[in-house]
This record gives structure tokens, sequence and C-alpha cells, in this order.
């Protein structure tokens, strides 16, 4: 594999200029025009022979200007597609098109895009626009693609490394699972998965619950790591804070290595890690990190579509699936030493249908080992049926706005939130409950913006009216609320709800809501995700007449309701179904992200019922997986 570039030039026409890696992919360029219109024969020979992705591009010097490539995008793709925005990615001969509707553009069996490929040389990327304006992805992709001579060197490195000689016959081979957090709590989810070979960090978070102490941050000062680049890649499985809110501070640090998640991932991440920085500023303190170190890990971002397979090192492959909790939330199958052992981190999960997202995938070409979480793991974590939640929901809606009051929806920003947004838009436009505003505030107006970019990564239903131009996220009903001013006549206007952050009531706009609304037995609170030990949102769950936010002592009149049943995580029936359904069965299950008496509640079950291992490890303790 050491000279896998050179073979492969050699085994094709003496016209291609370079040959280079991106990532663990192949990118071959070539200054004969003929052979870039005409020479996938031979391209695809070549793919066969080392069974390794390959893509041909244009080198520089064949290549139509930018101002004549735009015209004739202009000219051949239909003006009804909609386009917002052409990028020119230079460095790799990449044209990048945005646009309402990326069906247009591709054209009927990728007929416009051919077109374009020739009639210009550049390799067109079609991508969609969101349908709510989103900076944070506009930012994104212009960190992706400007000035980028580093990122073109940056995928180069990292396929020499992932293609560097390696013999597993000639080494003592083995896999070790070390919990640097997450282990038998839920929050600031890290592990390190080991070989002779490879070092791969799976998730790096904080636990959100703690407003200061060790116990925020993972374990990344233990011998196993020892310096940062010493790490070879991160996987990031979701955007939820505690699996990707210390990741920029390891950028700060110095780390320089690849991570690896898929592109809605990849916003909604830098989206919330912003706000880190924000919250921070607003209490006068000093951030972790700074927007700069987000920025670098966006530049060292490699995204995956589900089902999609690459090599991350020389002995480690992985292919992200659907695990149904938030856009774009990714089970990572591991392939370790070619076949020697296969690992399944399935991170969050939600093995159900529900509005926003289809269920989680839970058939694997193989797996020995499978990591799952427990957070509503316990024999009393029943979820409702959704439909009964839903109900419940709707009359103590209609409830609260005859009396004149009322509703806060405290929410995490991301995942449940949306599926509370999507339930509250049908109830309202159907006539379930009354027609009231609707107030979003927060960053949840932003993440919304990032689903209707990433349609494919959602529910079939939501997908279809996102298509047809019926955009729930779109609706009328919602207003967006944005500054002191507005949020001030918020409060004192009359009844509505109000979709605010954060879900814990530990900051946000949802504190100030709270703040306003909490004196008022008019007023609902309805707690529907998860509130962690130690939270406000926890204390006032259950029934603490008083609390205390920022220094501010809260006197709690108002109803206070909890409804699950709209989760994001699956309760205790979904996990035991996830694994009783799962194909192949593992032969072992480490259990983690969960309070310890869940954790362990669950793991034995599922070894009664299944007759399968389970583990349950400590944080700092390390699994042998072979």
């Amino acid at each position: 594999m050491a000279d896998i570039l050179k073979s492969i030039k050699e085994d094709l026409p003496k016209v291609i200029s370079e040959a280079i890696f991106e990532g663990a992919n192949i990118v071959l360029y070539t200054n004969d025009k003929e052979f870039f219109k005409n020479g996938e024969g031979k391209i695809k020979e070549a793919v066969d022979k080392i069974k390794k992705r390959i893509e041909l591009r244009a080198d520089k010097s064949i290549l139509a200007s930018e101002d004549e490539t735009d015209k004739t995008i202009r000219a051949l793709v239909p003006l009804e597609a909609g386009i917002e925005n052409i990028i020119f990615d230079v460095q790799r001969s990449i044209v990048v098109i945005e646009a309402k509707k990326p069906g247009l553009v591709i054209g009927k069996q990728g007929s416009i895009l051919n077109d374009v490929k020739r009639s210009t040389m550049w390799s067109p990327v079609v991508q969609r626009s969101p349908s709510i304006p989103s900076k944070i992805t506009e930012k994104i992709r212009s960190v992706l693609y400007a000035n980028n001579n580093y990122r073109r060197k940056f995928l180069n490195d990292i396929g020499k490394k992932i293609y560097r000689e390696w013999n597993p016959e000639k080494m003592d081979m083995w896999v070790r699972l070390t919990y640097l957090g997450g282990g038998r709590q839920v929050g600031r989810s890290c592990l390190l998965l080991h070989t002779p070979n490879s070092k791969v960090l799976l998730d790096c978070g904080i636990n959100p619950a703690i407003q200061e102490g060790t116990d925020k941050f993972p374990y990344l000062d233990v011998a196993e790591i020892g310096d940062l680049n010493s790490i070879d890649a991160i996987i990031l499985s979701h955007a939820h804070i505690d699996h990707c809110g210390l990741i920029p501070y390891l950028y700060k640090m110095g780390y320089r290595g690849p991570i690896y998640m898929t592109a809605p991932t990849r916003d909604i991440a830098a989206l919330l890690q912003l706000d880190i920085i924000g919250i921070a500023y607003k209490k006068a303190e000093f951030p972790l990190y700074r927007a700069e170190d987000i920025k670098e890990m966006v530049r060292h971002s490699i995204c995956l579509d589900y089902g999609e397979v690459t090599d991350v090192t020389s002995d480690i492959r992985i292919t992200l699936y659907n695990a149904g909790h938030i856009l774009g939330s990714a089970q990572v199958h591991i392939n370790i030493g070619n076949g020697l052992h296969n690992f399944v981190y399935s991170g969050d999960t939600k093995y159900e249908k529900t509005r926003l997202l289809d269920p989680a995938h839970n058939r694997f070409p193989r797996i020995e080992t499978l990591q799952m979480e427990s957070t509503y793991g316990a024999k009393e974590d029943i979820l409702p049926p959704r439909k009964e939640t839903e109900t419940k929901f709707i009359e103590l809606a209609k409830t609260v706005i005859a009396r004149g009051g009322k509703i806060l929806l405290p929410e995490l920003g991301l995942g449940h939130s949306q599926e509370t947004i999507l339930r509250v838009e049908e109830a309202i436009r159907s006539g379930e409950i009354p027609r009231i505003p609707v107030y979003i505030d927060g960053m949840m107006w932003d993440i919304n913006a990032i689903h209707t970019a990433y349609p494919d990564f959602l529910s079939s239903s939501i997908r279809n009216q996102i298509f047809q131009d019926n955009n729930p996220f779109l609706s009328d009903i919602f207003n967006r609320v944005g500054s002191p001013a507005e949020r001030k006549k918020v409060v004192e206007g009359g009844p509505c709800i109000v979709i605010a952050t954060s879900g814990m009531l530990t900051g946000g706009a949802s504190v100030e809501y709270f703040k306003s609304f909490a004196d008022s037995e008019k007023n609902l609170i309805v707690f529907g995700c998860y509130q962690a030990i130690g939270s406000p949102g926890r204390q006032v769950k259950e029934g603490f007449k008083d609390v205390t936010i920022d220094g501010d002592r809260i006197h709690v009149k108002m109803q206070v309701e909890t409804m699950y049943g709209l989760s994001a995580h699956s309760g205790r029936n979904g996990l035991m179904q996830y694994v009783s359904r799962m194909s192949p069965k593992p032969k072992r299950i480490i259990i983690n992200h969960g309070e310890v008496s869940k954790c362990l509640d669950l793991a034995s079950s599922i070894y009664r019922q299944n007759r399968i291992e389970t583990t349950v490890p400590r944080n700092l303790e390390t699994v042998r997986l072979k």
C-alpha cells in the first residue's frame, strides 16, 4: 500500500499530472481534456484492482475561467432550481452549486451535472441551501472552500498516514477501550479506542449540568493519550454538548488531526459550541475556547453519509448508520484490523420512528462488541406511547390557555425541541389547540435552519413535506424572539407558548422566562428532555419550591409537569428491543451513559433475557475487546 499512488499512475495512460490522497480516497488530476471526458473506463479498472475509491479531476491548467463557468452553470440549470451561490474550490478543481432544489441542478440521471463537467472541466458538487437562512452554514462552507491549500495538504497527509506500511502478522494485535467520561454517568462522553497502531477518540463532551470542577470534563491527562497529536482521529457520534462540547478545546491545545462525522452534525456542533462561548461572555466568564478553535475543528472535519465506508487509520475502518436520536446522529460501526474485531459505538439512540427521524439502525455486517446508552435504562423508565403524551399535552395546553396562562417548554435546542415544534405546529394547524402565538427563543431557530438544509437525514414524511414546499419549520404560527426587547413583549403579553433553550434551566433564554413566569399559578412549565442531577431543571421537576439560578432565588408557584413520551432517547422497552432484534447478535455489550442504577439494571436485564455478556465500566477503566 505504501506505493499505491505510484502503481496507479503506472497502470494509466501518461496523462495523469498528479495523484494525491483526500483522506482515504484517491484523487487523480489530468491535463488531458479528452481523458477527463472519456477516461471513466480506465479509472474503473484501477478501482477494481486496488478496491479503493478513485476520483478523476481536471488539472487547473485546463479549467474554464470562473466567470465563464458561472455563466455556463446558470445557462444549463433551470431557473426554478433556485441557485443561491456558486463557490469555486480552485485547489481541488471543484465547483459547489448551492440551490433550493438540488434535483433540478443534477438533472435526469445526472445529465446537467455531466454537461457542466464536460463544458467547463470543473467537477460539480451540489448542496441544498437552507430554506431558512443560516449564517452558521454559510460560515462553515466558506471555511471549507476558502484558501484551500491548507485543507488540500491536510487531506493528503491523512491519506499518507492511512496507507502507511502495516502488517498485522508482525505484531501482537490487541484492542482496548478506555472510558474517559460517560462511564456510569450522563455527561462528558469520551472513549479512547486503542490498538498497537492507532488511537481514536470517540466523542469528547462536557457535563452541561455541572457549572465547574473536574467532573465537568473528560479525563484527558491519562498516560494512554500523552501528546494530543498521538491521537489519529476523533469520531463524533452527534452534536449534543455532552458529546462534542470539548472538541474545540483539543484544537486549541494543538490537536491537528481529522474529526469524522455527518455534515449536519458538523454544522450543529459548531453552532452549539459558539453558544458556549456566548453564554460564558454573558456571565462575565472566560470561555473554554475561542471561535477560531471551532473554525479549526471545521477545517479538519471529514463528513460522511450514512452507509459510507472509510478508513480512518491503517487498521481501523468505519461506517456511520442512523441512530434515530437527533439530526445527523450516527452509530459508528468500527472494523478493526481487517476483520479482527467489529465494534459498534451506538452513542445515543432512539429505536422508534418519530415525526422527525426514522428509527435507529440495528442490522450490521458483523458485530462482536456493542456499546449502548442507558439514559432511560431502568425498569421504571417505561416511556408512555407518543400518542398518549401528545394528548396529555394538548389537554394541558387548552386548560392553561383558558385560564389566561403562559406555557414554557424548556428545550435542549436540538432533537427533542424539533419534535416538540412539529407537534405544536400540527396541533395548532389542525385546531386541537387554539391559535395563540408560539415563540421560539434561543438557538433553535438556527438549528431549524440546519434541518431544512439536510432533509435527506430526516424521516420520509418530513422529507416529503419539505420537497413539496410544505415545510413545517416555516409555518406562520412561529415567531422568532431575538432580543431582550422582544422577550419583554412576550412576558407582558397574553397567553402563548414559549419554546426556549436551555432545557435544564442552566442558562439561556429559558431561565429568563422561568424567572418571569414562575410566580404565577396560571402558568405552566413542561419538562420533556432529560434533567441531569444537580441541574436547576431537575430541582424544579422534583418539586422544589425555591431554586437558585445565577444567584437569583426563585419561588416556584407555576404548574410543573414532566412528559417524556417525546424523548430523543429510547425508553427501557426500546433499548431492550434494540438488542433483541439486532442482527447479528453481539457477543458482548458495554453499558454507559446513564446513572449508576440505570446502567446496572439494564446490564443485568440484557444478560438475563439474551444471555449476552454485559459490562458496566467506570470512568478510567479499560476494557480489552480483543
